[in-house]
């Protein structure tokens, strides 16, 4: 199988968002995986999808990409909070005063409505952070629901803002996301993420996104590495 990362769903200028490609990878396989990724993603070339060691292997003529293996995703999610919470927390997104990829698909705010997802995570007194976020229509699946790579996408960058404040550069290492039920086009979510625990230079949180009645849509795991 091929699949071609477009420039739209750049994280850094360069690359794919980790977690836009890590659920393109799902989506294309239809499985519950674990993704990490060797390399930055590459815009714009051809990847071939390969059976690899009891997984799969993401190729580009330089070499690997990311890896896939099976796994089934044990995550203990908070509750979420109130949408108007959500709301007042976005207002203070990090992100708004200093950003390293201010273009980024998921989180950056030089996006424009309907092409980026505009998901500005911002701290609350709890410790986690929280967005609200309204699916464009571009997000369809071709049912009404948002496509299941958007939803790891979603489930990305809340995950860095919630290990640092903004200021520390890091990459997506690995992610492992599960979508309950995909939410659809136009309805009003609340994306939460919240650190798990630290490791040197690795970093790890948890993302969710709940639907306007509160309940549990997706979720995801992930590793985050802090650059030398």
């Amino acid at each position: 199988m091929n699949l071609t990362i477009d420039r739209r769903y750049r994280g850094p200028p360069d690359s794919g968002n980790g977690g836009y490609v890590c659920g393109l990878i799902a989506a294309t396989l239809r499985a519950d995986v674990q993704v990490r990724l060797v390399t930055p993603p590459p815009l714009g070339t051809i990847l071939s999808l390969e059976q690899a060691d009891g997984g799969w292997e993401l190729r580009s003529e330089a070499g690997p990409v990311a890896r896939a293996t099976p796994a089934r995703l044990e995550l203990e999610v908070p509750p979420p909070p109130q949408y108007v919470q959500a709301v007042w927390a976005s207002q203070h997104y990090a992100g708004f005063r200093e950003h390293n990829f201010p273009e980024c698909f998921v989180c950056g705010p030089h996006r424009r409505r309907g092409d980026g997802l505009r998901i500005f995570a911002g701290r609350l007194e709890s410790g986690i952070v929280a967005a609200p976020w309204l699916p464009a229509d571009a997000l369809d699946g071709g049912d009404g629901k948002v496509a299941p790579e958007f939803h790891w996408a979603a489930l990305d960058c809340p995950g860095y803002f919630a290990v640092t404040a903004g200021r520390r550069p890091m990459l997506l290492g690995e992610m492992h996301a599960h979508v309950d039920r995909r939410v659809h086009v136009g309805e009003s979510c609340i994306v939460i993420g919240w650190r798990i625990d630290v490791d040197g230079r690795k970093h790890r949180a948890g993302t969710a996104i709940f639907d306007e009645d509160g309940e549990l849509c997706a979720r995801a795991r992930a590793t985050w590495i802090e650059l030398r």
